[in-house]
């Protein structure tokens, strides 16, 4: 897989993948996510291509104080080949350098599979509440 940064003319590739993998819900806009981040920390924004095709993406940024992680995809037909691991890696190396000390990352309670990745790349559930806010209504 290469991995490389995400480009405009990657965007309906995308967002397909994400509805693929079930990622988008009624409450965000994927275009209106993908503007956002292109605005803050684009290098973050990465997306690997097997055989010139989008098949996997992460969503990384930080703000100074902890790194965060979204839209990690990798399309059903390429799961289990270690790809979302190798995302994973190459984020936390990026985020490393710019001296991030620690990530964090949601998911939601239902997708168990992704939990137990997770699990299996040494990410723990920590002792907290997670809160949230909507300030636009997308």
């Amino acid at each position: 897989m290469q991995i490389l940064k995400f480009q405009e003319s990657d965007r309906n590739e995308v967002v397909a993948l994400w509805r693929q993998c079930n990622l988008i819900s009624s409450t965000n806009d994927p275009n209106k996510d993908i503007n956002r981040k292109l605005k803050c920390d684009p290098d973050l924004f990465l997306v690997g291509r097997v055989e010139g095709q989008i098949v996997a993406t992460i969503m990384g940024g930080y703000e100074g104080h902890r790194g965060w992680v979204n839209y990690l995809a990798v399309s059903p037909e390429h799961q289990r080949k270690g790809y979302a691991k190798i995302l994973m890696n190459k984020i936390e190396d990026l985020l490393l350098k710019m001296e991030c000390p620690k990530i964090n990352l949601q998911v939601r309670e239902t997708n168990q599979q992704v939990i137990g990745f997770y699990h299996a790349i040494g990410y723990q559930v920590d002792p907290v509440t997670s809160f949230g806010k909507r300030l636009i209504k997308d």
